[in-house]
Parts: C-alpha cells; structure tokens; sequence
C-alpha cells in the first residue's frame, strides 16, 4: 500500500473514532507532517526533479483566486462558483458594518488583519452581532486571533449564499457562538502552508508545519468542532480544497443547530 494511500485511511478511521482515540490521532497527524517535510526534502537532496506543489496564496494575483476541489486525489471544480469578483476576494480583507448589526469581513486574511478587527470591533463592538463571512483564506496567526476574538464578544458567524469561506476562513467561522452556512455557501478546507516566498530549512519546516497544526487543532478543539474538519484539512494538498458538503457542516459542528421557532400564542 501506497504511504498516501495507508495515511488517507488511518485518518478516516480516526474521524469515526471516540474522543480518546482522537486525542493519539492528532499526535500522530503531527509526526505524519513532521515525516513529510522530511521526505519532500530527501527527494530534493536525491535530485529528483517532481515538480514542486506550492501553497495556495488568494493574495498572488498569479494564481487563481479558488484553487481545485479533490476528490478520490482528482482536481475538480468546486460545488457552485462564489458569486463575487476574484479580484474583490483577493483584496485585503476588509470590515463594512451593515444594517441589523451585521459586520462583514470580505477578502483575503493577510497579516495584519486581526489588529484591524479588533479595531472595528471596539469601535463598532456594540452595534456587531453577526460577522457575515466571504474570504479566501489567508494568514493563519490572524485567522486565529480573529476567531477568538469572535468567541471573546459571543458574536454570530454566518456564510451567505454564493459567498466563500475557504483555507483559513473556516477557522474564523468557528469562532462563531451561532454558525451558520447558507444554501450554497462555498466552504473548504486545506494544508496550512509558508506563504513566505523564503524557503525554510528543512528543521524549521518541520518546526513550524507542527508548531501550526498543534495550534490550530487546538483552538479547533476549543470551539467545539469535531476533529473530523481537521483531519481532510490535513488530508488535503496546500493547492487543492476539501469542500464540506452541508452533511459534514453538521457533523463537524462547523455549524450550529438552527433554533427553535418561537412559540405560537394561544387564543383566549
């Protein structure tokens, strides 16, 4: 059996597995990202000349601002294409405040972008209830900081019809106390990567690739989302997206359980 092959299948099996079982999965998944980079790095030193598979950046106006969804380790498109512009996704993420106590966060997550959320919120923190996700993805340190900072405020998060919530965005989105994913809203997941254009050694690689999958499944973990999401992140190529299907939203917990209708009065 295929190293790929043999790793898709152990991380499959820790999905369905119980919480105590995970908690060894998501040890084992970081030495699994520690022997990677060790071999893409032997393969290097060995002079074989496979092409190398960069990261998915939304902010390089050289690359698509969606990259290929995998399936069965085949690129194919994504469920529906996201209604707005590539060149407004690829824009540095911006917040507009809109009627009803919504925020939108619209663009690519470059760094920088939580100390600028945090600004809005202070500002406009008592009028935001709801912060309506469309964004690439993009720097994982903001990411992060920017989805507890959601948590923190016991803010909304919601993904429109038509609006994207890829690479990075999911982890903001589970900052969310609600969660919510609208028909047709495009969500996905992948690797966490460099985007640095420096190359790092082959021990900083490893340093980093765990350092980030620690920290990452950690927060995931503190939000209440099942390992599961994680697991087909790591399964999934840095130029490639895992899209959710609206099953896996629920059983993932990425999102929340719609509330109960308001009770009918009765007539006297």
């Amino acid at each position: 059996m295929k190293p790929a092959a043999a790793a898709s299948r152990a991380w499959q099996a820790f999905a369905r597995a119980d919480d105590s079982i995970l908690m060894r999965g998501a040890f084992y998944g970081l030495l699994a990202t520690a022997a990677l980079f060790v071999v893409i790095d032997l393969r290097e030193l060995a002079g074989q000349t496979e092409p190398e598979m960069p990261g998915h950046d939304p902010l390089q106006t050289d690359q698509p601002v969606l990259p290929p969804a995998l399936t069965d380790g085949k690129p194919h498109a994504p469920p529906v294409e996201p209604t707005t512009p590539a060149e407004r996704l690829r824009q540095p993420i911006r917040f507009e405040l809109q009627p009803g106590g919504i925020l939108l966060a619209e663009g690519a997550i470059d760094p920088g972008a939580a100390a600028r959320f945090r600004q809005e919120i202070e500002t406009r923190g008592e009028y935001v209830k709801t912060v309506l996700l469309n964004s690439p993805g993009g720097a994982v340190d903001d990411a992060i900081a920017i989805s507890s900072l959601i948590r923190e405020k016991k803010l909304a998060t919601r993904v429109s019809t038509g609006a994207l919530c890829a690479s990075s965005c999911p982890i903001v989105m589970a900052g969310g106390v609600t969660r919510e994913a609208e028909k047709d809203a495009v969500i996905g997941v992948h690797q966490v990567f460099n985007g640095s254009r420096e190359r790092p050694s082959p021990e900083e690689a490893m340093s980093s690739a765990q350092a980030t999958t620690a920290r990452v499944a950690r927060h995931l973990q503190e939000m209440g989302i099942g390992a599961g999401l994680w697991f087909h992140a790591l399964e999934t190529p840095p130029d490639r997206l895992y899209y959710l299907t609206e099953a896996e939203l629920k059983a993932f917990k990425l999102v929340t359980p719609a509330p109960p209708p308001p009770p009918v009065a009765r007539k006297r």
